[in-house]
């Protein structure tokens, strides 16, 4: 004899505060969780030998009419040797786009990330650069679809592209895990789409990419035109052709304005040394306003709420401004060719001002000095060079 059905009634659903699984029948029950406010519909049926549990939502969402028509449904699906889950998860993904899915893929991988800029990175790539893409049925994305994304940017912002391929890909095979797709990765490299895209250009020094210094001073002219805090710190670290660290967490006490110096100590330095560093009238100028701006901040580059600017915030910078196949340590490099491409400075200058180990011990021993005079006249020149465009106008500075 089958079990009797419609046992519940409103009043009870709507006012009991039982824990535990209270049976309308044919499958349906109300959950109550232990506080007895927590209140849920759940279909419990037998699908092959095993016991399964499909949640059917809320009670402040689904009325006990509603669960009883869905749960009617779910019996329908055993009975024709369909698994009501898997029916459901195929109904959802009906209508699911890519960019539902790569909204979904960024909360869950969320938590894994300890830094800001990645989770920014991936917004940036699968919300501005794949925009295309965000509308497409998750089901029907095509290869064309992935080239029409990345042709674009493949050549100019190689790094953009390279990074924006890996990341609709995670996508797709998110998808595919989920049953939402079939088949191949649209946006696999191996074997597929290295055989439609040129062999990708780097345009690095080492590991960081490095603008071209020909390309340094139109750049300039457009930082300085940006009013953040990020701008500020960015422009000073060129200048200086510091590390981000250095910069970021940069002390009014290492400054000495009136010998336009930076006295960075030992222990945030790469080599453990300290490091005497010329400024330019620009660089003085940053200093300047900025600490008397917030004068009893602990740090130059201190956001409003006295914190130091974050170590992402001028490599997001670079995001926003379209500039992001180069890095922030790039600009050593770009420092670095500009020295030794357009002046007749000594190489040990040049690497001096980068603060690098020069020659081995014996000749270091013998090279007691930093070149320090010397490297006053190859910052000014850099300056000078940077400063030559005239379109960009040195702006007020905004703390983050």
């Amino acid at each position: 004899m089958a079990r009797p059905t419609n046992r519940l009634t409103h009043r009870f659903v709507t006012t009991t505060k039982q824990p535990g699984l209270h049976a309308d029948g044919g499958g349906l029950y109300l959950e109550v969780d232990k506080s007895g406010v927590g209140k849920r519909w759940t279909f419990i049926f037998q699908w092959r030998g095993a016991r399964k549990q499909m949640g059917l939502g809320g009670l402040a969402v689904t009325s006990l009419a509603e669960a009883r028509e869905i749960a009617e449904e779910a019996r329908r699906h055993v009975a024709k040797s369909i698994n009501p889950i898997e029916a459901k998860k195929a109904a959802q993904a009906e209508g699911a786009t890519f960019g539902d899915v790569a909204d979904d893929l960024l909360k869950a991988l969320a938590p894994e990330w300890k830094n800001a800029k990645h989770l920014y990175q991936w917004k940036q790539s699968l919300t501005v650069d794949a925009a295309s893409l965000r509308p497409l049925p998750i089901d029907a994305v095509s290869t064309e679809d992935v080239l029409d994304v990345l042709k674009p940017i493949w050549s100019v912002k190689p790094e953009t592209a390279s990074r924006t391929r890996g990341r609709i890909e995670r996508v797709l095979d998110a998808a595919k895990a989920k049953g939402l797709r079939k088949g191949e990765n649209p946006a696999r490299w191996k074997g597929h789409l290295s055989l439609l895209l040129p062999k990708r250009q780097r345009l690095t020094q080492g590991h960081h990419p490095a603008m071209p210094y020909e390309a340094a001073a139109d750049f300039m002219a457009r930082l300085r035109a940006r009013p953040a805090l990020a701008a500020r710190a960015l422009e000073f670290t060129i200048l200086t052709a510091a590390r981000t660290s250095e910069t970021i967490f940069a002390r009014p006490g290492e400054v000495d304005l009136v010998n336009k110096v930076w006295n960075v100590p030992a222990d945030r330095m790469k080599m453990k040394v300290a490091h005497r560093v010329p400024l330019t009238d620009r660089a003085v100028q940053i200093v300047t306003e900025l600490m008397e701006e917030m004068p009893k901040a602990d740090f130059i580059f201190a956001k409003a709420d006295g914190a130091a600017l974050s170590t992402a915030a001028m490599s997001a910078l670079l995001e926003r401004m379209g500039d992001d196949a180069y890095s922030v340590h790039g600009f050593r490099s770009t420092f670095r060719d500009w020295a030794g491409e357009c002046t007749a400075f000594a190489d040990s200058v040049a690497e001096a001002a980068l603060a690098h180990r020069v020659g081995d011990e014996t000749e270091r021993a013998y090279r007691r000095g930093d070149a320090f005079q010397k490297r006053i006249k190859l910052m000014d020149a850099w300056a000078a060079y940077l400063d030559r465009p005239k379109t960009g106008t040195v702006v007020e500075m905004r703390r983050a």
